[in-house]
């Protein structure tokens, strides 16, 4: 089971709720993609779009309204 540090990805300020909402639409967005050109995806979904986002290739924008909740 993957359980990255959520310090490191939470930096900036990033909510939970926010880090949730992109890896699940980002997961949708990987899942599609695979779909659409008939590839078959050996890893989790999430697993692929959590790796993303904690290397950078997904940025997560927050509104600022939200960032110091």
């Amino acid at each position: 089971m993957f359980n990255p540090d959520l310090k490191n990805v939470l930096k900036n300020h990033l909510s939970r709720y926010s880090l949730v909402t992109a890896t699940a639409k980002r997961a949708r967005e990987i899942s599609d993609e695979a779909m659409e050109n008939k590839e078959i995806i050996l890893e989790k979904p999430v697993s692929l779009a959590l790796d993303e986002i904690i290397a950078g290739e997904y940025v997560v924008v927050e509104p600022e309204e939200i960032r110091n909740i």
